[in-house]
């Protein structure tokens, strides 16, 4: 700053700026490192590093289309391809900017070329980055088996890298890919290595403080033997010599009751994670039994005693009843299907395998394919359907997901609405960035317990009552999921045989964070 506002040579005032962005930079401040790289000359003698500096820093901001803009720029140097480490720092810049940016296949274009430039430097930590980039952009595309083989590279690459944090790192992402690849046991070994690179670099940084007290230790007890020599120099040197053992043997008990109280409660811990792990599987697994033993079985029974029914309404030829048995075995096989259908969705949301891809979409389009797909139960009941939704109405969600969640609850309207009933979709807007969707039936409705029941975040899959046809909840828990996965609120509003309104609050547009 000084030399900034007492010289008024260009040159100079270049190097000042770049010094000063490089040191913002490496603190982190990367909007203040922008502003000053900005005020360098295009005259300055390492341009094309400053180009690459602020594809760096923009990147960091998540500027991604600017950062690609400031490496292609540097691309432009004819020098650079003469200097490797630059040249392949730049296209790890640009293809890591485009995974985010989600243009996959560009982003492994330049990855690749990041790739071979490293071969020809044969420098390890650039190898290791370049398969450790490449492994997450199969990972986050779920091209499992390119992104576990990339990851594995990085892995054994790492073991001759003498840096901790690499290590960890590395053991952590092979400990997480076979997770999702469903291999706990392998999974479990890479997260212990994890920990012990983890504790590497702990116990690293704990040997210089200790060192760091000792030192002040000795010097203290320095100071304590020259004031004793001012009084008697030979009980000075007992002194000091019993203070010093004593010292550090109590240093050593000190230091060893740490490390092995440390030890104690990082075991404890992994112990108590593994068990509320194995806790939470048992949990799931006893749901879904349940779902399966308990709802199926009453579907397969009851549409095996309408068989039966049927059989002997054939001999008598009673058409009549014969048609109402037939529209009875296909509702009992639609629930049966409805409830197959979400049990699928959920374990596909809980095991985190739901593809979600959030978009623009039109509302009363989606409502009408809704009503198209269930206008026979409606024709069925004699419910009359109205969809109010504007036609103006766009949310940002995913498509699929949303269908569910208006199937279910249009499906659960249904089943609680009596004959002659009314089922009603239409839209309010009371803030500019969300939409609000209302399903209103004349149903049944709900008392305030159950509507809390039904809205508690850790509500688990059972029955809601005695009636069993309320059913095991998985249909609205699986509605909750998806609607707070869309960004989106859930509230109802009900009175026991006045009807239900439920409101869904979704975003219009695409929302930070």
């Amino acid at each position: 700053m000084k030399q900034l506002s007492s010289n008024t040579n260009k040159e100079i005032a270049d190097y000042c700026h770049f010094f000063r962005g490089i040191a913002f930079q490496e603190k982190q401040l990367y909007k203040e490192s922008k502003k000053e790289l900005l005020l360098i000359s295009n005259q300055f003698e390492f341009s094309t590093s400053v180009q690459i500096h602020l594809g760096t820093v923009s990147f960091q901001l998540s500027e991604f289309k600017t950062a690609i803009r400031y490496y292609e720029k540097a691309l432009q140097s004819p020098q650079i391809k003469n200097q490797l480490y630059s040249f392949a720092k730049t296209q790890e810049g640009i293809g890591s900017s485009y995974i985010f940016l989600e243009e996959y296949d560009k982003a492994e274009e330049y990855l690749m070329k990041n790739l071979q430039i490293n071969e020809k430097v044969k420098n390890k930590v650039g190898f290791y980055n370049a398969y450790n980039i490449l492994a997450n952009l199969y990972y986050v595309q779920g091209k499992n088996s390119k992104a576990i083989y990339y990851f594995e590279k990085a892995y054994f690459l790492s073991k001759d890298i003498n840096k901790n944090y690499i290590k960890n790192l590395a053991a952590y992402n092979m400990a997480v890919v076979k997770e999702r690849s469903g291999d706990f046991k392998q999974a479990l070994v890479y997260r212990k290595e994890a920990e012990q690179w983890q504790d590497s670099v702990y116990n690293q940084n704990k040997v210089w403080a200790v060192a760091d007290y000792e030192k002040k230790f000795a010097v203290a007890q320095k100071q304590k033997q020259i004031k004793v020599l001012e009084v008697e120099n030979q009980l000075k040197n007992t002194q000091r010599n019993w203070l010093f053992f004593s010292a550090m043997v109590l240093l050593i008990l000190l230091t060893t009751g740490i490390y092995l109280y440390t030890q104690k409660v990082k075991n404890a811990k992994i112990i108590l994670l593994q068990k509320n792990k194995l806790d939470e599987l048992n949990a799931t697994k006893d749901q879904l039994f349940s779902i399966v033993s308990h709802d199926l079985r009453s579907s397969v029974n009851a549409l095996k005693t309408s068989n039966a029914k049927l059989s002997a309404t054939l001999e008598t030829k009673n058409y009549d009843e014969l048609n109402q048995l037939i529209i009875q075995n296909s509702g009992i096989a639609n629930g049966a299907y409805s409830l197959l259908d979400n049990l699928l969705h959920w374990a596909l949301l809980q095991t985190k395998q739901l593809y979600f891809h959030k978009e623009s979409v039109h509302l009363f389009s989606i409502v009408q394919q809704i009503e198209f797909n269930y206008k026979p139960l409606l024709l069925e009941k004699s419910i009359t359907f109205e969809n109010s939704v504007s036609k103006n109405n766009f949310i940002f969600v995913d498509l699929d997901s949303l269908k569910i969640v208006l199937r279910n609850l249009l499906d659960n309207a249904i089943k609680f609405s009596n004959e002659n009933g009314k089922i009603s979709f239409y839209t309010q807007e009371n803030n500019s960035e969300f939409c609000q969707l209302i399903i209103e039936d004349t149903g049944l409705g709900m008392d305030k317990n159950t509507i809390n029941e039904i809205l508690k975040d850790n509500e688990s899959l059972a029955k809601k009552g005695n009636s069993e046809t309320i059913g095991t909840g998985l249909g609205i828990q699986l509605c909750k999921q998806m609607i707070k996965k869309n960004g989106g609120f859930l509230a109802i509003e009900s009175e026991v045989n006045k009807g239900t309104k439920i409101r869904l609050t979704f975003p219009k547009t695409a929302q930070n964070g």
